[in-house]
């Protein structure tokens, strides 16, 4: 068997494609890139086109083998693992090889990796629905965060359930992509370059207010840094109404303010229900 380097799409469904094309051509990956990476390589190396029906079968199969690597698959896609490609297709490997026995050992050497980034990605999602802050733009509810993982396909159910009645969206800037939700229907799109509008009148009293009930209901003498970034890590307060600068308090209207925009422009209503859990990678790029 020949050793090769994919490059691939970047999406779910292209990943599987290229499983799919290292078993029809009899191929073992040394890597996998995405396309934009553009990382030159000493072996030999081509790029697999998307075809959705290649990567239904290769689902299919490993949901037959076992749900549970089928689940693990889809949310390790979704994490922020190093060459987390590869250790996915060498599971899927093993599946096919060995059958699903080794899942029950999650110290494996191929099944540990993913587990814990898939463990990872669960733990930021959790912490995320209640560091989420939104502010009122324009009828709008908008907010923005920062994760490692791709969070927002185990976010959408929460937030949709939880404000079924508003319309709102939730930024990743990560990876640079928006959860969107409207009448009763959501989805997730790509969004390269956003800005966040500065806030009205009485979208920074609120701001005021919440930074001030923060403040009040601290105990001054019971002051923990160490305790509250465990229990707060420090790396989402950039997100959080509670940790910004005095700038993020004035509104539109004051010069200091930023110009007055909205929600992101160039996107159309949802017209995708809510799924009532994890919707597929490939719902997303």
């Amino acid at each position: 068997m020949v050793e090769m380097v994919y490059y691939y799409d970047g999406s779910f469904d292209g990943f599987l494609c290229c499983i799919f094309e290292s078993y029809a051509n009899k191929e073992i990956l040394t890597a996998i890139y995405r396309d934009e990476d553009d990382i030159p390589t000493l072996f030999a190396s081509r790029s697999i086109s998307t075809d959705k029906s290649h990567a239904n079968r290769v689902l299919r199969k490993v949901v037959k083998c076992s749900t549970c690597a089928a689940e693990l698959l889809q949310k390790g896609f979704l994490t922020c693992l190093p060459e987390k490609e590869l250790h996915l297709y060498h599971m899927v490997v093993k599946l096919l090889k060995e059958g699903p026995s080794f899942l029950r050992n999650v110290s494996d050497d191929t099944l540990h990796p993913v587990f814990a980034a898939v463990r990872h990605l669960h733990g930021e999602a959790h912490l995320l629905k209640g560091f989420v802050r939104f502010s009122e733009l324009g009828g709008v509810l908008g907010s923005e965060i920062e994760p490692k993982n791709r969070v927002l396909p185990l976010l959408r159910s929460h937030f949709c359930t939880r404000y079924q009645g508003e319309t709102f969206f939730i930024y990743d800037k990560t990876h640079k992509e928006a959860l969107f939700y409207a009448a009763g229907r959501a989805v997730i799109r790509p969004l390269e370059d956003f800005q966040m509008a500065a806030p009205d009148e009485t979208e920074a009293h609120y701001r005021v207010l919440w930074k001030r009930f923060y403040d009040t209901i601290a105990i001054k003498e019971r002051e923990n840094p160490r305790c509250r970034m465990t229990n707060m890590p420090k790396r989402y307060w950039n997100t959080m109404t509670e940790f910004q600068s005095e700038d993020y308090f004035k509104p539109q209207s004051s010069p200091a303010a930023g110009p007055a925009l909205s929600a992101p422009d160039g996107i159309s209503v949802p017209a995708t229900p809510p799924a009532p859990g994890l919707s597929a990678p490939a719902s997303s790029p």
